[in-house]
């Protein structure tokens, strides 16, 4: 078998819980992947795909994780700090019974990031962070509600933004959108990742190389990393029931970036220009796919 797990036969109880016979569930799923394998295409191995149970949970989850988003939406104004944005995120998960899945996470303080105008992500909340009139900000939110995790961000505009910082704002979601017309069941990541990159630098921005999407859903962080720079008909295999994120890190100039050696958190733009993200969850379906937080 393509990923070394347990050969079942016909009539033995399917592998993702269904309690359905093999060959009347992921018999046929399985073989596709095994034909993929032996043509040299990358796949993931079956614990990743997520069966009807895991996709349910997620998507309890997720309602939470965008319920969040939706109120900082609500409640963002020039002269809040980006402290009291923490608040919000944090008071709203865990009054609806979940988990603010970043706090604490490999030494993470708070319980979403902030990222202000050449912030490319990672920001840290701060009581001496105030926004001001113009300012961009990404608001990345990540939930577990019962173990499954959810994860997606937003760009706000603060007060009126310069043409500049709202043209940066709408080629980056709309990356995101060309990226998801792009996940077609079978394709591949690569599709996704050419999509995106094409949409971005025909505009005359640039796409982040060093940090993008992952798989996701009963860890916060699952293989694959999701790279937006590459080529149609490479990457791993789309195949129904994989989970993971689409989140373009876009730079108005170059793509390099700088970590900051202060918290070892905070990642800029190598050149001081803007920044922008958006971040979507879905899992690939049998028909195409299926938005689960954004």
């Amino acid at each position: 078998m393509f990923d070394d797990g347990i050969q079942l036969g016909r009539n033995d109880m399917c592998w993702c819980g269904s309690e359905k016979k093999y060959k009347k569930c992921h018999m046929g799923f399985d073989e596709r992947l095994q034909q993929c394998a032996h043509a040299g295409a990358e796949v993931l191995p079956r614990s990743l795909y997520k069966t009807a149970a895991d996709i349910e949970g997620m998507k309890k989850s997720a309602e939470i994780n965008r319920g969040a988003l939706d109120y900082v939406a609500a409640h963002i104004k020039p002269g809040i700090s980006t402290a009291e944005i923490d608040r919000w995120v944090h008071d709203y998960t865990v009054e609806h019974g979940a988990i603010p899945a970043p706090l604490n996470y490999e030494g993470f303080p708070k319980s979403c990031c902030t990222s202000i105008n050449n912030v490319v992500c990672h920001g840290i909340p701060s009581e001496q962070e105030i926004l001001n009139e113009g300012d961009i900000i990404n608001v990345d939110c990540s939930t577990i509600l019962n173990g499954y995790f959810s994860d997606s961000s937003r760009m706000f505009l603060v007060g009126e933004v310069s043409d500049e910082r709202q043209r940066l704002v709408e080629v980056t979601k709309r990356s995101v959108e060309a990226g998801l017309a792009a996940v077609k069941p079978w394709g591949y990541l690569g599709d996704v990742a050419h999509a995106v990159q094409t949409c971005v630098e025909e505009a005359g921005m640039s796409v982040v190389r060093e940090f993008g999407g992952h798989g996701i859903g009963l860890e916060f962080h699952e293989d694959p990393f999701v790279g937006f720079v590459g080529e149609p008909g490479e990457g791993v295999v789309l195949a129904p029931g994989f989970c993971f994120t689409i989140e373009p890190m876009v730079n108005a100039g170059r793509p390099q970036i700088h970590i900051s050696e202060d918290d070892g958190w905070t990642v800029t733009t190598a050149d001081g220009s803007d920044s922008a993200q958006w971040e979507v969850q879905l899992v690939v379906t049998e028909e195409g796919y299926e938005l689960l937080s954004w």
